[in-house]
């Protein structure tokens, strides 16, 4: 059985949230930073995402390759992310030896060595990591979509950064970054699983109780304008095939709104994990996107996403367009998708339908302790911890009526973003 949240603020800032769960010997340990590309100045894009890779080097006490082994040794696993609005580690352990997890975040929180040679091989790899996804005709259509939607906010950029700035970065720069923003009064950690709330309260404190507060944290102020009206681009290059997507900017999560409009993505492409990795093209075949677009063979694949962000983002509609078929026909059946519920709604047997998809994916989302501490975490970093427990409410409180007003206000022709991909058969110089 678990147990309610539990909230412990350490001298120094850090913000621990600990859930008791004794269905298996398990433990997660997840450290949160309130640091993202949404953080970073003009000139250093990506310089999030490279110092979340810096902290898998090694530190004085724990030379690059140890924490490898010593996960390994222990049965556990463990990882790191960046996104636009957090950055996380985890290590999954079993019970008895989640201190283990303590340690390693308590040292490379403050004891990361930036040594000048693993910064430099480091950017190659980033490099090659983002010359990697320009293979892929999307990432050249979603980076032109997002640029043309974020004309102020720093939700313009990739989190991977810019090639021109990875290669002027400096190891100062990231090391200044490093002491800036992973600091404990910036920081969550999150615990879930088989433990005694004391006991290992006072593990923490020893880990992390010394550790000093960090500086005062930069903020961000950028506002993005409400939009004045559709923008349209067009990406030509080789490709295999010809791609749609449409960018709407919408709430972000605090708003009274964010809830039936997930909902009404979970309409269009069925309900899934709402998180940053809850989107993508797994379209349910029951949703109305799939029959529009798949069942009649306009498209590939097609499907919608909406994600809880800090501060307004996107509500997008993507298509991979079908050979034979072009951009603008696949373009069009999705803003009829969009109409139609602007104009009809959804019927209450569609809504109740889709409301038991959405609690059956919560629930999914919620059976490990690593993903039990993922939501915690995230709705942490973004608004508060007891989201967890309220968002259940919230959505089932989605009205039919609300579906289909935050379809009215929000999904516009003056707040879209259009963008096609179109192949072109010449090799691209500039690839």
């Amino acid at each position: 059985m678990s147990t309610p949240v539990q909230a412990h603020t350490l001298s120094n800032g850090l913000l621990v949230l600990t859930r008791e769960v004794h269905s298996a010997p398990v433990t997660t340990s997840w450290i949160w930073y309130r640091v993202g590309s949404r953080n970073e100045p003009s000139g250093e894009t990506g310089i999030s995402h490279w110092v979340e890779h810096m902290l898998f080097k090694g530190t004085p006490s724990m030379p690059r390759g140890e924490l490898d082994r010593l996960i390994a040794r222990n049965g556990g696993v463990f990882n790191g992310f960046t996104w636009i609005d957090y950055t996380a580690y985890y290590e999954t352990l079993p019970a008895d030896r989640i201190e283990l997890g303590l340690r390693i975040e308590s040292d490379r929180m403050v004891n990361s060595l930036f040594d000048p040679a693993e910064v430099e091989s480091e950017r190659t790899v980033i490099i090659s990591e983002l010359e990697g996804y320009a293979n892929y005709p999307e990432t050249w259509l979603d980076e032109a979509v997002k640029a043309m939607a974020f004309t102020v906010h720093p939700y313009h950029h990739p989190v991977i950064g810019y090639k021109s700035d990875l290669l002027a970065i400096t190891r100062d720069e990231l090391y200044a970054y490093y002491h800036t923003f992973y600091t404990p009064n910036n920081a969550v950690l999150v615990l879930v699983g088989d433990f005694a709330t004391d006991t290992l309260l006072q593990q923490v404190e020893q880990y992390f109780g010394p550790l000093p507060r960090g500086p005062a944290l930069p903020a961000v102020r950028a506002v993005e304008p409400e939009p004045q009206g559709e923008r349209r681009v067009t990406i030509r290059r080789p490709g295999p095939a010809q791609y749609v997507q449409i960018a709407y900017l919408a709430p972000d999560c605090r708003s009274p709104d964010f809830a039936p409009l997930a909902v009404l993505d979970a309409v269009l492409s069925g309900a899934r994990s709402l998180s940053f990795m809850g989107g993508g093209a797994q379209t349910n075949r029951s949703a109305r996107i799939y029959k529009a677009l798949v069942e009649t063979e306009l498209a590939a694949a097609a499907w919608s996403t909406y994600a809880p962000t800090r501060d307004p983002f996107l509500f997008e509609l993507s298509a991979t367009v079908r050979e034979g078929r072009d951009a603008a026909t696949v373009e069009a059946a999705l803003l009829t998708e969009i109409e139609k519920i602007q104009q009809d709604g959804v019927s209450p047997e569609e809504l109740a339908r889709v409301l038991k998809q959405v609690r059956a994916q919560i629930a999914y989302n919620n059976e490990s302790v690593t993903d039990q501490a993922l939501q915690i975490g995230m709705w942490e970093m973004l608004d508060s911890y007891r989201r967890v427990e309220t968002l259940p409410q919230e959505l089932a409180a989605v009205t039919a009526e609300d579906v289909r007003r935050v379809a009215q206000t929000y999904l516009t022709e003056r707040r879209r973003v259009v963008g096609h991909f179109i192949p072109t058969e010449e090799q691209d110089d500039g690839a």
